[in-house]
């Protein structure tokens, strides 16, 4: 493949925002192996378009600086067939250091896509050597949704906002990420607020490995959101809120509303085939006419060697929302479970009360050769109606639990515990609280 360098084409740090704009896009349009050849830092105003085959590269000591634009500010970069719903493969994007330099996405060419970097529709990605030490507090820094085959390595990313946000997809590798962020780090998010996914459906088969959460002051969120999601077929009379989804007429339609907690009542069956329609006072957008399911979630995913050093109320949460921005569970809709979720070799080093807390159906989790210091383990309720819960197996091995840990299950959530070759150091002790039906331990003594 021919490598094309952006400096023959125009690409400078001499010039404004605008031009570069446009000269990036017309070497993304050629397409191929596309060097930044030279350092410096590169002002950008506006989105650029990257498609199938082509790998974007930055030489060390360059950058991309982001420029406001006038008529607001999108992603930096989407890739071609986010918006047509065509999928794009083969894009990489190497060695890129961006600074956000206070421009955040405040608005959206494709309603959920709320990211500096969003991928949507693609297959065989791969994004390495990144670096973003300013995220703004409202978009994403990294994107991608509807997707196969992702690899997301060496990235170091700080700010406010969630730094790798993944909807539905499959077969993913997060590597080596070293994270400071005032929100979740890294979000598996198989349901998501109407505006921070472009689609929903279940995302599995994936490693989070090696990854540390660094301290900071303020926070808010988990190290990883595990959320999932499901809804009703339409139905007239159904009352709807912000975020809440449907299926009519064979397609899926989200309520694309302020996040106010006001409800209305939906009269009129929405069918339309694409875009945004208001009817009785809802605005519906047409979210997804393939893979139309009820319910989604996360299973088999692996998470590998990560450094908790920030402290937050809870690491790890299989999530349902249930607030003015999304809904996640609609009262008496089949509830998904979630289960082959892995958490091998984590390592406090904060003040975390929670290691896991769960308030949706669970079905294996495993928790292996871990520190478990002064750690709780939840299995709560989210207090809608209609929640079904599954018995959740859970199986403790080869971790060291310090302090006074304990595992609590509350009324409807029933827990099989699996304990083997655990070590207590003295004055530890690991309580369990409610429903938890069987326990069988192995070698769990006093080191």
């Amino acid at each position: 493949m021919q490598m094309l360098l952006a400096s023959e084409y125009g690409f400078s740090p001499e010039n404004d925002g605008i031009e570069n704009r446009e000269k990036l896009q017309k070497i993304l349009d050629i397409g191929g192996h596309i060097l930044v050849d030279k350092p410096g830092v590169y002002d950008v105003c506006g989105m650029v378009l990257i498609g199938s085959n082509t790998t974007l590269e930055f030489t060390k000591g360059s950058a991309i600086r982001r420029i406001s634009c006038e008529d607001g500010n999108d992603s930096l970069i989407q890739n071609k067939g986010a918006l047509t719903k065509e999928y794009d493969t083969n894009i990489s994007i190497l060695g890129m250091t961006l600074i956000c330099n206070g421009v955040d996405t405040e608005k959206q060419r494709v309603i959920g896509i709320n990211a500096q970097i969003g991928l949507f529709y693609v297959k065989n990605t791969v994004i390495r050597d990144f670096a973003c030490m300013d995220l703004p507090c409202f978009g994403f820094c990294i994107q991608i949704c509807t997707f196969e085959d992702s690899i997301i390595e060496n990235v170091h990313i700080e700010g406010m906002k969630d730094a790798v946000h993944y909807g539905p997809g499959k077969k993913f590798v997060l590597r080596n990420g070293l994270f400071r962020t005032f929100d979740d780090p890294v979000a598996l998010n198989a349901n998501d607020y109407a505006t921070s996914n472009p689609q929903m459906g279940w995302i599995e088969d994936g490693v989070i490995e090696n990854c540390t959460d660094l301290d900071q002051p303020e926070t808010t969120g988990f190290f990883c959101r595990i959320l999932a999601g499901s809804w009703l077929d339409w139905e007239e009379g159904m009352m709807i809120r912000n975020s809440d989804t449907v299926v009519s007429n064979g397609r899926m339609y989200r309520a694309v509303m302020p996040a106010d907690g006001k409800e209305y009542t939906s009269f009129t069956r929405p069918t339309h085939e694409s875009g945004v329609e208001v009817l009785d006072g809802i605005k519906w957008a047409m979210t997804q006419d393939d893979n139309v399911i009820n319910n989604c979630g996360c299973r088999n995913i692996h998470f590998k060697n990560i450094h908790l050093n920030k402290h937050r109320p809870v690491a790890f949460c299989f999530h349902f929302d249930n607030d003015n921005n999304s809904h996640s569970y609609y009262p008496y809709s089949d509830a998904p479970v979630q289960t082959d979720i892995t958490f091998e070799g984590i390592h406090y080093e904060a003040e975390i009360p929670y290691f896991l807390r769960s308030t949706t159906p669970v079905g294996s989790t495993k928790i292996i050769n871990s520190e478990l210091n002064n750690c709780k383990i939840r299995f709560a309720h989210r207090g809608v109606d209609g929640i079904k819960y599954n018995t959740s197996n859970v199986t403790i091995s080869g971790c060291t639990f310090t302090g006074e840990c304990s595992i609590a299950a509350v009324e409807g959530r029933d827990i099989v515990l699996h304990c083997d070759n655990n070590k207590f150091p003295d004055n530890s002790k690991l309580e369990l609280i409610g429903n938890i039906k069987e326990i069988k331990r192995k070698s769990c003594e006093k080191s």
